[in-house]
This record gives structure tokens, C-alpha cells and sequence, in this order.
């Protein structure tokens, strides 16, 4: 990339590289951020190789297949690659031709390919068969070598869950959920799902444990209601003048000091003196 941005005037290659960057950087998290930046890439650099392919996988990543099935063919075409056959095949499928995308997996162009781009172009065809129903046909697709080997290569975790899938598909339960635990075992850095699938299979349910602590803390806050309601009724229970009278002779003692000269008592009203008379 940098040997054909070295054919753009300075100013110019470094601009195109900056979005360039944006677009390495956004296409998983945020394809259509990407995409936005791929476009002005292309409107800055249209003859560069490099730019063409990187709005094609924006393209396709925002599910424009048509414009990234236009944008890889020219890429192809001004560098003579075939590394793009696979996901110019895919192109095809999204735009819902399977028919094609298995007529581009018989063509010479595949033999060109190196083992990881062999392997995706069987993955597409495969999937194309799925596409047109034709479900023990893409079974049989995908069993090759590279999904027998016991090697862990980059694209043996995608390989094998698709053959999983593609199992699960057909109604074969037991060998799919084999070979999704060995898809697990292949796939060290989580690219696929085979975990969740698994576990679907043998019937376990995930609970968020955000959800659980909000629950405990509602049930919390019910019991410290209740408990407020409680002494709000215990506090109902209590008679008036007995409250009263509690009152008055805190006043009495916060107010009053005995050794103060000026101290008088308070007089006793009567209601203080039954209720005093009734306790005793």
C-alpha cells in the first residue's frame, strides 16, 4: 500500500492514509463511519489499487454488495490479483445469486489462491448451497483435508463451525455439538460464537447478573419499606397524652438545671398527673 501511495503528490498520499487508517480502524466497531471515510479515500485516489480494495471491505461491510462487487473487480483488474475471488464470490451471494458464487468456485482463478483463500472460497461455496437448500451438499462441501487436520491454522475455529452448523442444520444434533466443541477448542481468539452455541444445545441458560443484583437490591429496599411502615405504626399505637407528657418532661430536663439558681420546676398539669398516676 505505502509502495502506491508513494505515486500520489506528498500532501495527497498522506491525506488518503489518514482515512485509509479510519477505515482499518472502524470497519469492525463501526462500519458506516468507515465506509464515510472509504468514500472520500476514493474520491481523493480512485487509480490507487489499495484504495479501491479498502471500499470494497467497507462497502461490504455495510452490506452494499453491489458497490464492493465493482470496487474488488477493479482492484483485481489494476493488480492482476486473485486474492479477492472469495469475497467477490460472497458479493454475489448477498446480492442472492448462490448460482454464480458456485460457478466462481470451479474456476482457474481458485487453484491461484493460497491455502487460507482455498479454504474461504469453500466456506462461500458452501454457504451457496445452503442458500439454494441444498443442505447434505454444503455437509459434504466442507469436508475436506483442512477440516480433518488436527492443525490449528487461522481458519480451522471458522471451518469447523461451519461444519457444525451446517450439521445442526441437517438435523444431526450429536456431530454438530462435537464439532462445535472442537471449533471452541480451535478458537482462541473468540471469533466465533461456538461457546453460546453449545450451550444452547445442551439446554443452559445464561442469566445476567446485572438483572439478579437489581432484583436483590428492590427486594432490599421492599424489607426497609416494610420496616419503616412498621415503626410508622408502632409509632400510631402509642397514646397521645402518654406522648405528651414525654415531651414536657424532656423539655423540663433539657431546659432546667437544679443547681441553677433562677431553677424552678415546671408546674404538673393535670393530664401529666393521671398519666403518672396510671403508670404507677
Amino acid at each position: 500500500m505505502r509502495q502506491e501511495l508513494l505515486s500520489l503528490p506528498k500532501g495527497l498520499a498522506e491525506e488518503v492514509s489518514k482515512n485509509l487508517v479510519m477505515v482499518a480502524r472502524l470497519i469492525d466497531e463501526d462500519p458506516e463511519q468507515a465506509y464515510a471515510y472509504s468514500r472520500i479515500a476514493l474520491r481523493l485516489a480512485s487509480r490507487v489499487a489499495a484504495v479501491r480494495e479498502a471500499a470494497g471491505f467497507a462497502a461490504y461491510a455495510t452490506q452494499k454488495y453491489s458497490e464492493a462487487l465493482a470496487e474488488f473487480r477493479a482492484a483485481k483488474r489494476m493488480t492482476g490479483s486473485v486474492e479477492l475471488w472469495p469475497v467477490m464470490a460472497d458479493c454475489e451471494r448477498g446480492l442472492g445469486r448462490p448460482e454464480r458464487a458456485l460457478a466462481m468456485a470451479g474456476e482457474p482463478e481458485v487453484q491461484k489462491l493460497d491455502k487460507a483463500g482455498q479454504v474461504e472460497m469453500r466456506l462461500v461455496a458452501a454457504g451457496a448451497r445452503r442458500d439454494q437448500g441444498q443442505l447434505e451438499a454444503a455437509i459434504v462441501t466442507l469436508q475436506s483435508p483442512e477440516l480433518a487436520s488436527s492443525a490449528v491454522q487461522p481458519w480451522t475455529a471458522r471451518l469447523r463451525y461451519a461444519y457444525a452448523d451446517a450439521l445442526l442444520a441437517a438435523g444431526r444434533e450429536d456431530e454438530a455439538r462435537e464439532w462445535f466443541g472442537k471449533a471452541l477448542e480451535a478458537d482462541k481468539d473468540g471469533a466465533t460464537d461456538a461457546s453460546d452455541r453449545l450451550a444452547e444445545l445442551d439446554g443452559v441458560e445464561f442469566v445476567d447478573a446485572a438483572v439478579d443484583l437489581s432484583d436483590d437490591d428492590e427486594i432490599e429496599n421492599e424489607d426497609l419499606a416494610q420496616d419503616d411502615q412498621d415503626e410508622d405504626d408502632e409509632d400510631d399505637d402509642e397514646d397521645p397524652a402518654e406522648v405528651a407528657a414525654a415531651e414536657r418532661a424532656t423539655d423540663v430536663t433539657e431546659y432546667y438545671d437544679e443547681d441553677d439558681e433562677e431553677y424552678e420546676p415546671l408546674e404538673q398539669s393535670a393530664d401529666d398527673a393521671d398519666v403518672r398516676g396510671d403508670k404507677a
